[in-house]
């Protein structure tokens, strides 16, 4: 048998930020093709001030995800160990991406 050892003396500090790293890109990129897609939606059949509005919107809670997103894999990319994520920041992501699915609702109804 082996001598107990701590939760941390096992793990290798680097794989996780880096996976996080990766799960915020890849975040960033189904937000990207759900945002064109509902630019595309918003549009079709012609542009209408209503169109526009909403396609304005999915741009403006998407520039705001990119934001959140791009701070934190920065973070995560600067190496050591990772801050937390700020409840601030935190939040804006949570709203932006419940703010984006409620207008992909919104354009499919």
């Amino acid at each position: 048998m082996q001598p107990h050892q701590d939760e941390g003396d096992d793990r290798d500090p680097g794989l996780q930020p880096e996976r996080t790293r990766l799960a915020w890109r890849r975040t960033t990129l189904a937000g990207t093709v759900a945002t064109v897609l509902a630019v595309k939606a918003a549009l079709n059949g012609g542009a209408n001030a209503t169109g526009i509005a909403v396609a304005a919107l999915c741009c403006a809670l998407w520039l705001g995800f990119i934001a959140v997103a791009h701070r934190r894999i920065r973070v995560l990319a600067e190496g050591g160990e990772p801050t937390t994520l700020t409840p601030r920041h935190a939040g804006t992501a949570v709203l932006c991406t419940v703010a984006l699915a409620a207008c992909a609702v919104t354009l499919v109804l």
